[in-house]
């Protein structure tokens, strides 16, 4: 039960934004329907110096008097982390959130994560709320493999994980903090593109504890591989950053720390590097197998392991779609294996930017929800 409004906690909400004018409109108005008391509501919506396009578009945007617009200076890293850290030093509130450009959180967010934090013990740090991809109104191969991947990990995997008590990788968005433990551990590293992923495990590191709420936040989905392909190289590099920080630090000497991580980061970094390879090795296979004789032996037990493989997936994103009242589409589920084919072809840009340039941020465009095209 949410405490009563003189006892609430004051709010911090962070929205970092960097040519984000199209869709400004949109989260202000998101940011307007939180149902929490606008004195205790803090909204910081970070702006880079040179991104005069997003600061006009926040002149001419009745804001209200809760919500304040920052301009980080110049500097580097050009990453959100850094503009996370900028508006932190400015945080009043006791709690923080973190939100992106295209973000319409649930308005009893805030109340349902400073009631959580109320009822639970002082090592509970972090909470993060669902991210839920809305159904583009059409059957694009990317929206709907992007929605049923964010199911399983939202709805399936990340609740299991934290009723065992074990960390887990937050998402980009929507994680609510305790200030004083997230000023503790350093806030978050500048230079990684994946910080959420970081933090998290950072927590965990310092004998903090991470939890799940309920109310989502409602996200758009990639539509184009011009969309999509970038961020899927970034994360996958910020998670092998992650990987790579962690394994010189406390983690690997913490069992069940190092296991989470394992079972998360490790082995998505993994199999996103080795399914297109793994498959490509079969399919020749199967066709050297296939030429002499047209005939196809593959062995049981490399197709039962292979069912299995995309069963387990295939129920978990189906199990997530179901909880938040969505129907899984058949055809959805049979295009898994492609799409992770795709997540491959990421992974060999996001190796090669690992090497390269460790800490380049490509740039997620978002369009406005009014603008999107619906079936």
């Amino acid at each position: 039960q949410p405490p009563p409004d003189g006892e609430l906690p004051s709010y911090t909400i962070i929205t970092p934004l960097y040519r984000e004018a199209e869709v400004l409109p949109e989260l202000v108005a998101s940011l307007a329907a939180i149902d929490y008391p606008h004195d205790r509501l803090q909204a910081l919506i970070v702006l880079e110096a040179d991104d005069e396009i997003t600061r006009a578009a926040a002149r001419s945007v009745a804001l209200p008097s809760f919500i304040q617009v920052l301009v980080a200076p110049p500097g580097t890293p050009r990453t959100k982390p850094r503009a996370c850290n900028y508006a932190l030093e400015r945080a009043k509130g006791e709690l923080v959130v973190v939100y992106d450009a295209e973000d319409m959180p649930d308005p009893g967010q805030l109340r349902e994560a400073a009631a959580r934090f109320a009822a639970s013990d002082p090592r509970l740090a972090c909470l993060q709320a669902p991210l839920r991809i809305e159904d583009p109104g059409f059957s694009l191969f990317l929206p709907s493999q992007f929605r049923l991947e964010y199911a399983a990990h939202f709805e399936v995997l990340l609740p299991a994980l934290s009723r065992w008590g074990l960390p887990f990788p937050l998402g980009g968005t929507s994680n609510h903090f305790k200030v004083r433990p997230l000023r503790e551990i350093g806030a978050w590293d500048s230079y990684n593109v994946t910080e959420d992923a970081d933090v998290g495990f950072r927590l965990a590191a310092a004998g903090y504890r991470l939890g799940v709420i309920h109310k989502p936040t409602w996200e758009t989905a990639p539509t184009t591989p011009e969309q999509w392909f970038p961020q899927r190289a970034r994360w996958i590099k910020g998670h092998m950053q992650t990987l790579a920080v962690h394994a010189r630090g406390q983690l690997p000497t913490q069992p069940r720390n190092a296991i989470a991580m394992a079972l998360t980061l490790a082995q998505s970094v993994a199999s996103s590097h080795l399914h297109g390879p793994v498959m490509a090795v079969a399919l020749a296979w199967a066709l050297i197998d296939f030429l002499p004789d047209a005939a196809l032996r593959i062995p049981a037990h490399d197709l039962i392991l292979y069912l299995l493989g995309w069963g387990a997936a295939a129920i978990a994103g189906a199990r997530g779609l179901m909880r938040i009242g969505a129907q899984p589409k058949s055809l959805h589920l049979l295009g898994m294996p492609l799409y992770w084919l795709c997540q491959s072809l990421a992974a060999a840009k996001a190796l090669h930017q690992f090497i390269v340039a460790p800490h380049h941020w490509d740039k997620t465009l978002h369009t406005p929800r009014s603008g999107r095209p619906r079936a």
